[in-house]
């Protein structure tokens, strides 16, 4: 059985990755800024006959991060990020938005990094956004949050480059604004569950398949 983290996991997206992977048969650390949001994302997986647990982690926090305790880890997910949106921003708002998505990603992943050399086919999954593209100006998105999607997609960069050798997988998605729910069809916006699908076809190939990437069209405006 896989024992995948997923950070953000206590809403959206997040959830919806935490219940897909429980559904594949793995067990999920679901993580969160708050105790209450990851224990209902634990009891939605373990009310469907999945393995759960829940970790506090606010990825703002260098201290939260230092403090998760694991003993094993085949797959990490990195979903959790403040979206912040255009317009004016206090000071705090735009030091949480780069600490949580680029700083707290980086510590994240540089903490478990033992843990994932240690499993025999170990992914690390970066949910980016279209932000973190050379040359993306079509979100409405606060200009620091496109700075904190730039540096996670650096960072995942190097590091696919870095752990190849080792045969662990660094796979980012940079998906544009997409909606939680709607019709799955052509011309309408992308939906998170099919972002969510994406990253299980990626983790559940052969591991001679290494996907780097996931660009995805966006709608016409």
């Amino acid at each position: 059985m896989k024992h995948v983290l997923i950070t953000g996991a206590g809403r959206d997206t997040g959830r919806l990755l935490a219940v897909a992977f429980a559904a594949s048969g793995a067990h999920v650390i679901a993580t969160a800024r708050t105790a209450s949001a990851a224990d209902e994302t634990v009891a939605t997986i373990r009310a469907a006959g999945g393995s759960a647990e829940a970790a506090v982690v606010d990825l703002a926090s260098p201290e939260s991060i230092a403090g998760l305790e694991l003993e094993r880890l085949d797959v990490l997910v990195n979903s959790g990020a403040r979206y912040l949106g255009e317009g004016d921003a206090s000071p705090a708002d735009i030091a949480n938005t780069l600490s949580g998505a680029a700083t707290g990603t980086v510590l994240l992943t540089e903490r478990v990094l033992p843990l994932l050399r240690a499993s025999r086919g170990a992914d690390v999954v970066n949910l980016i956004s279209a932000t973190g593209e050379p040359g993306q100006h079509r979100s409405a998105a606060h200009p620091a949050f496109y700075a904190a999607k730039h540096a996670q997609a650096g960072y995942a960069e190097i590091l696919s480059a870095r752990l190849r050798p080792e045969g662990i997988r660094v796979i980012s998605l940079f998906p544009p604004d997409f909606v939680q729910t709607g019709p799955r069809e052509t011309g309408a916006a992308l939906t998170a569950q099919s972002v969510v699908d994406c990253v299980l076809f990626a983790v559940n190939q052969p591991r001679d398949c290494f996907i780097r990437s996931f660009h995805f069209e966006q709608v016409s405006n």
